[in-house]
């Protein structure tokens, strides 16, 4: 499933980023790499951002980016 379809309160661990080298260097400058255990924290409807912790640090996905962020949900 991607980032976006995650319930709010769901954990899970970035399987695979979908694109280019450009999302993988910009999700990295941000701590977000495949391997990284994540937590949605919120996201807003039709289209605006999606948050997730990643460690002790909240960041900001825009949507776009989030459909490309495939994970696996930790149970």
């Amino acid at each position: 499933m991607t980032l976006k379809d995650m319930k709010i309160g769901e954990e899970a661990v970035i399987s695979t980023i979908k694109g280019g080298y450009g999302i993988h260097a910009k999700l990295e400058s941000m701590g977000l790499r495949e391997g990284s255990r994540i937590t949605k924290k919120s996201a807003v409807f039709a289209g605006g951002p999606v948050i997730v912790q990643a460690g002790s640090t909240q960041i900001a996905i825009g949507d776009g980016m989030a459909n490309r962020i495939i994970v696996e949900t930790v149970d």
